[in-house]
């Protein structure tokens, strides 16, 4: 063989070389898009049961006046209203009826994302609602609906709800079975007025379990306050199944999880599954000691001119809560809350 029968071999290997190479290559990034591609799909395809499942609220803000003002360089974050609550039959109640908040929290993102705060805030706090006078504060949505709701809101804490969304309880019960159960590490041991008893530490709950949970309040002798507390307990839990990779490894699962909590939910017009996904990103990472949550503080209990037993709101507590989520330093605000609060 000669040396020039040696480079034409040579010559002849090296493409054949670089063509496999390339091949490889190809296969790789065809797999990569088909990969981008489904996951695409999939995720459009659960905005679309996420919006065509919900229920849009035609009008769920106060007129602008009404409103404080929205500072680009204060707000930092996100606020969402999350309300819980319950058609109620006339007449079963004549200080309660029509719809009313039996469950009323306050989640905040920060601009930076990586952390969560979750707020309770008392049903039965006593506060002036514009155009209405004093009451407790859940009765803002049965007096002026969900505008007359965030601007109480947003007139005690003088900052502005971004989004809304309001669940009735049955979706407690929906999200939990659709979740194939949750575990809830129960505060305080009870029995309900059923027989269903409630034992401290880690317990399974089925949706109607759950639901039994989180609505219980007589069992306490401080009532609502350990209810909400109960309540978050419950959403830790489902926060935690929702993370978890039984959960976000399974595309059915979390298709059914929307399918089955979307119906549920009334929301804002900008509370759409394009912004559930423009959220995530800042939400990537979070682990249980990211999520923080407190009850805002409140001056405890008392019964109001005409007679109801309330909550006595700390006006001041809510002021700086509202300050603390504009100027981007609620981190500091609980880091400073008695133990009892958080």
């Amino acid at each position: 063989m000669s040396l020039n029968d040696f480079d034409y071999e040579e010559e002849e290997r090296r493409p054949r070389k670089k063509h496999t190479g390339r091949n490889v290559l190809l296969v790789f990034l065809a797999l990569v898009l088909t990969v981008a591609v489904v996951a695409g799909l999939f995720v459009w395809n659960l905005g679309r049961n996420f919006d065509r499942g919900s229920s849009p609220i035609e009008s769920a803000f106060p007129a602008e006046s009404d409103r404080p003002e929205k500072d680009s360089a204060q707000d930092a974050g996100t606020t969402v209203m999350l309300l819980g609550s319950d058609k109620r039959p006339e007449g079963e109640d004549p200080n309660v009826t029509g719809s009313r908040a039996d469950s009323i929290m306050l989640l905040h993102i920060p601009d930076d994302g990586g952390e969560m705060y979750i707020m309770s805030i008392m049903r039965d706090t006593w506060v002036d609602i514009p155009g209405v006078g004093e009451a407790k504060i859940n009765a803002a949505l049965d007096h002026g609906g969900m505008p007359l709701m965030v601007q109480t809101f947003e007139e005690h804490f003088g900052t502005r709800i971004d989004e809304v969304a309001q669940v009735d309880f049955a979706g407690f019960e929906g999200l939990t079975d659709a979740l194939g159960g949750v575990t809830v590490n129960v505060p305080v041991g009870f029995t309900n007025n059923q027989g269903q008893t409630f034992q401290q530490g880690p317990q399974e709950m089925d949706g109607e379990t759950a639901l039994a949970f989180v609505r219980e309040r007589y069992a306490f002798q401080d009532g609502d306050y350990q209810r909400v507390r109960n309540q978050r307990a419950y959403l830790q839990a489902m926060i935690n199944k929702l993370v978890s990779s039984e959960t976000l490894t399974n595309p059915v699962k979390i298709n059914e999880v929307v399918k089955q909590i979307s119906p549920y939910l009334t929301v804002s017009d900008g509370l759409t599954a394009n912004w559930i996904i423009r959220q995530a990103p800042k939400l990537v990472g979070l682990s249980n000691s990211d999520i923080h949550m407190f009850t805002v503080p409140t001056q405890g209990t008392g019964t109001s001119a005409d007679g109801q037993s309330i909550v006595v709101a700390d006006t001041q507590a809510m002021q700086e809560i509202g300050d603390a989520i504009s100027e981007g330093t609620l981190g500091e605000y609980v880091s400073n809350l008695p133990a009892g609060d958080q």
